[in-house]
């Protein structure tokens, strides 16, 4: 297809009828060649590159293997369908050529299109004059038209926008999606590339005409297509970050990358399905890109890890920022969740950075996640104190306790628990309501200053470490000569 079209382009018919299968002699096959040609030109779709170019053929006919369909073309009354043959010729051996079946019908083709050309009323400058082989007023005809479409769209989408604006504050409320135009760029592109494509099938045009134009429509639909979905990505993406905390970059960050990695995986996408319609096969890039993606993932094995914990710990609200947690030998308060790490204000103030993973697979001890905190303090009593006085302590604790605003009343346990190394053990258990760990202090120093008034006034006291030792008379024989007896 390609060499014949190219060799009757150039006005070269002698090389042209050797693409035909014909009996006729030389000069007649070349006044068929250009007779074929200019049916051809009038009227084949613009697909060429959608033609088989294996040596086989496509076969998508399994009954006519040695045949392929191309096309089929009106002209006038006259339905021609194009086909090429595969032929046995003795010195090339197995060929293409444009079959008999088809070049029997191109004559009355030819005339229905000397009668549709005689109505036409052009001025001798625009059909006479050619480039490329094309008439000069074929690529006016099509550049107006695609300026025309344009100018159109862009009247269409002043006249929508007022009514966009309105449905865009009443929808989608605080979002500007929209507010400004009605059709944003892409999608009057994508608009024009489709209306141009139905243009170019309608027009009688010269063949290359509208295989020139189909191709840049082609490209101009991906381009609009990869730009308007790039759009959407960013209109979904502010609309998210309004609605995040602005103190939660984590997240802003996850989310801007993720923005990232779907733009590029569009533009990858766009250049992909450019290749497939210009017949390049993608198929070894995408599997040298595989080995290469392997390869850096494992370099990155690592970071990707991390990135990955980092993004498991944002959308599962594990850690926040602002929480006092313990992790192993580490205490403190979140100060930043990060892609890769996570950065912690120690008690003494130093910051420690610690990766995402780490994080992932450790056991995490929320300190400021707690809602009641824990009043567990041992009153150990001297062994001096009386039965009675030891009830009173306990009962006293206990109503201490159980009348505090700030106390679980349910969580109160007040027991004597245990004969200590030098004293009695009271145990005293409660939980706290505080806001935070400095209210718990302040509530603890009150409880226990009543606890050790409450000590005081039972007339005991709180017990110190001590040691009583029992020294026998020197004249035992079990102590040695020179000992004295000590208390």
């Amino acid at each position: 297809m390609l060499g014949f079209l190219g060799a009757a382009r150039k006005g070269d018919h002698q090389l042209a009828r050797q693409y035909l299968d014909t009996p006729l002699n030389e000069k007649a096959a070349e006044q068929l060649a250009a007779q074929l040609y200019a049916v051809l030109d009038a009227r084949m779709p613009a697909r060429l590159a959608q033609v088989s170019d294996a040596a086989e053929g496509s076969r998508t006919n399994p009954l006519s293997l040695d045949q392929e369909r191309v096309a089929t073309i009106a002209v006038g009354d006259v339905q021609l369908g194009i086909v090429l043959e595969r032929l046995e010729l003795a010195r090339l051996g197995p060929i293409w050529l444009f079959s008999s079946s088809t070049l029997d019908g191109i004559p009355a083709a030819y005339e229905q299109l000397l009668e549709e050309r005689s109505t036409a009323s052009l001025p001798r400058f625009l059909t006479d004059t050619r480039i490329q082989g094309v008439r000069v007023f074929q690529w006016l005809a099509v550049l107006l038209g695609f300026w025309l479409l344009y100018l159109a769209i862009g009247m269409v989408n002043r006249l929508l926008t007022p009514v966009a604006r309105v449905v865009s504050r009443r929808v989608l409320k605080d979002s500007g999606f929209l507010a400004s135009n009605a059709l944003p760029t892409p999608a009057r592109l994508l608009l024009v590339s489709i209306a141009g494509r139905w243009l170019l099938s309608s027009l009688p045009l010269s063949l290359l005409v509208p295989q020139v134009f189909t191709n840049l429509t082609v490209l101009l639909t991906i381009v609009a297509v990869a730009w308007l979905l790039m759009r959407c990505v960013e209109e979904v993406e502010a609309y998210l970050l309004r609605r995040i905390p602005s103190s939660n970059s984590a997240a802003t960050s996850l989310l801007r990358l993720a923005r990232r990695v779907v733009d590029a995986l569009v533009i990858f996408a766009a250049l992909l399905a450019t290749l497939r319609h210009f017949g390049v096969d993608p198929t070894p890039a995408l599997a040298g890109l595989g080995v290469g993606g392997i390869a850096i993932a494992l370099a990155a094995q690592k970071t990707l890890e991390n990135v990955i914990a980092g993004a498991s710990l944002i959308f599962d609200q594990a850690v926040r920022v602002g929480d006092v947690l313990r992790m192993g030998d580490v205490m403190g308060t979140v100060d930043h969740i990060g892609l890769r790490s996570t950065r912690i204000r120690t008690l003494d103030r130093t910051v420690v950075s610690v990766p995402n993973s780490q994080i992932a697979n450790a056991s995490l001890e929320t300190l400021s996640a707690r809602d009641k905190f824990w009043f567990h303090p041992i009153v150990a009593l001297r062994y001096e104190t009386s039965p009675d006085q030891l009830q009173t302590v306990i009962a006293g604790i206990r109503r201490l306790l159980e009348q505090h605003s700030s106390v679980s009343r349910e969580s109160v346990r007040v027991r004597f628990f245990r004969l200590g190394t030098f004293s009695f053990d009271v145990e005293a258990f409660a939980y706290v309501f505080a806001s935070d760990w400095t209210q718990f202090l302040e509530i603890q120093e009150q409880l226990l200053f009543n606890v050790t008034d409450i000590v005081s006034r039972a007339g005991t006291a709180i017990a110190y470490p001590s040691q009583t030792m029992y020294v026998a008379n020197s004249s035992s024989p079990l102590i040695p000569p020179g000992a004295m007896p000590t208390r």
